[in-house]
């Protein structure tokens, strides 16, 4: 009987071992053919989760740290500089802009502009959430499509990483996402925040409508509950 329960923990332990193995290959500019929708699913997580729960913690650490400085009345020269950076004027908006929304939004967002990362924009230019460029000094591709004659353009990023702190920083600082993040720092549940993201795509509420689908549909309130241990 131990001998049983030994050697299946062992198998256990390799198959998960070989799984991970497999996901480490999974690469932003390489789209295997011919993938299953649960083979393409597993390819996002595998290439976003970690990232996105990177920057969070990062963005959390940050936050907690001036919610601390603020309270202490400690390091008023870096909490001025953010202020700047952030367009805030009091203590509070810096805390709203800075305090990182849920990961469940950020995952949803990203699956539904990058088709679970198989776009272009996603491939080429490591452009998780369909962001636009509107200056010929940024990084960029221009899109596969146009506008009447004008080319349209979308920011080209080194790493996964620099895209979603820009993401984060964007929807911290762009006057509409306000409400955004009002909510979001008053600690809405995700399915509720995200009516702040109304003008994110020009299709409005049907834009928070699938979006809300995705996040309950593929339960990603989960990465919330694992990113407040």
């Amino acid at each position: 009987m131990k001998l049983l329960l030994v050697f299946s923990l062992f198998f256990t332990a390799i198959t998960a071992t070989s799984l991970l193995a497999k996901e480490k290959h999974y690469s932003v500019s390489v789209v295997p053919k011919h993938m299953t929708v649960a083979e393409k699913k597993k390819r996002f997580f595998a290439l976003l989760v970690p990232a996105v729960e990177d920057v969070h913690k990062e963005l959390e650490a940050q936050y907690q740290q001036v919610k601390q400085d603020i309270k202490n009345h400690t390091n008023q020269a870096k909490i001025e500089k953010l202020k700047k950076k952030y367009n805030a004027k009091t203590d509070k908006e810096l805390l709203i802009a800075i305090k990182p929304h849920p990961m469940s939004i950020a995952l949803a967002q990203a699956a539904m502009e990058s088709a679970w990362g198989t776009s272009r924009f996603f491939t080429k230019a490591n452009n998780i959430f369909g962001v636009w460029s509107t200056s010929s000094k940024q990084k960029r591709i221009a899109a596969g499509e146009k506008r009447g004659k004008k080319t349209i353009w979308v920011r080209k990023y080194d790493n996964l990483d620099e895209a979603i702190r820009h993401y984060y920083f964007m929807l911290s600082t762009a006057s509409r996402y306000r409400n955004f993040k009002k909510m979001s720092y008053e600690g809405k549940p995700a399915t509720e925040i995200i009516k702040g993201l109304k003008y994110y795509s020009e299709r409005g509420d049907a834009y928070v409508k699938e979006l809300r689908s995705m996040i309950r549909y593929n339960k990603l309130t989960k990465y919330d509950t694992d990113a407040a241990k």
